[in-house]
């Protein structure tokens, strides 16, 4: 019996605990691994609404009601940045590319840069945020709102810039957002409730390491044929990733300028959200019917998204050493 539960309960546990660990190194291995065996996200993909809503009840089993409340009374800097990644950011893509023409020169990228912007924040994004010890809370509450916005600001700003041709169904996306969320809601918080804080905090390893293994559902679903395209079309290939990129940081550091003076742990925060756009709602929402380079911009869109965990993890934790630092009480005369 002992050897049992060493086989088949104790060693699992200790490998996720392991794997919570490595945090955002896990996150970034797992897009290797999705483009490498193409074969997995083949068999995973129809789990990704699934996962999506997994990883929304873990982001509410983990928030931290007491700073909810405070945003709550201050909703300010929330309601800013619910404006700032529902409307304004789908305003300066959707000019910016009229003014660079890319309309009439390569309106099937145009397509795709448009419906990344109108998209709300993924799902995911609390997750990620928690990986690397940002405010996971304020992700998750500028999250929720944003995202209920979507049924109305989508279709607009996709009417205004694409046109008419696009069909979205703002009633259905209401309703499917909605669902997810009370839903996920109800588990997070009900599954909080039962074990309590300090349960939750204690198995902080495990809860990290089982978050890394239902983001890897999101990544091998949307990796699954970039290797092909990779060597069938290298140079347009390459020359989107490296927009994907540049967009990626572009909205992530003109985030993190506009929220400064809310404090550098927040700005960070709130331009780690905004830059991670759920490109696979509106996926969802236009029924799969997109033109080939706007699937392939998706797809190369989440390289940033799952990298940058990594890549921005030493500022984050530089960031709040130093808030960390300000916020202890200066020494008295007698220490």
């Amino acid at each position: 019996m002992t050897f049992l539960r060493i086989l088949f309960l104790d060693a699992p546990l200790t490998v996720i605990s392991w794997l919570g660990r490595q945090g955002t190194r896990a996150v970034a291995a797992l897009v290797v691994i999705g483009i490498a065996l193409p074969w997995i996200g083949a068999v995973l993909k129809p789990y990704v609404t699934e996962a999506v809503f997994v990883l929304l009840c873990i982001a509410f089993l983990r928030v931290n009601i007491a700073v909810v409340k405070t945003y709550l009374r201050r909703p300010a800097v929330v309601l800013a940045a619910t404006a700032w990644t529902s409307a304004a950011i789908p305003l300066l893509f959707g000019l910016g590319c009229r003014a660079l023409g890319l309309p009439q020169k390569a309106p099937e990228l145009f397509l795709g840069l448009i419906l990344q912007a109108v998209a709300s924040p993924m799902m995911a994004a609390p997750a990620l945020a928690a990986l690397m010890g940002l405010d996971t809370t304020l992700v998750l509450v500028t999250l929720v709102t944003s995202t209920t916005l979507v049924p109305i600001t989508a279709p607009l700003f996709a009417l205004v810039f694409v046109g008419s041709t696009l069909s979205i169904s703002p009633l259905m996306l209401a309703a499917k957002l909605f669902k997810i969320l009370a839903g996920a809601a109800l588990v997070g918080l009900g599954l909080r409730r039962f074990f309590g804080l300090a349960t939750i905090e204690r198995h902080k390893d495990r809860i990290d390491g089982f978050n890394v293994i239902v983001l890897f559902v999101f990544v091998a679903a949307v990796m699954e044929s970039v290797g092909v395209r990779v060597l069938k079309t290298p140079m347009i290939t390459m020359a989107l990733a490296a927009l994907a990129f540049a967009v990626f940081f572009a909205v992530l550091f003109m985030t993190v300028l506009m929220f400064l003076p809310a404090g550098r742990e927040r700005a960070l925060a709130l331009g780690f959200m905004a830059s991670q756009r759920n490109m696979g709602l509106m996926l969802a929402a236009t029924g799969g019917a997109l033109p080939d380079l706007t699937w392939l911009y998706f797809a190369l869109s989440q390289f940033p998204i799952y990298l940058s965990p990594h890549l921005l993890e030493p500022l984050a934790r530089r960031i709040l050493v130093r808030a960390s630092i300000a916020s202890e009480p200066a020494p008295g005369p007698n220490t």
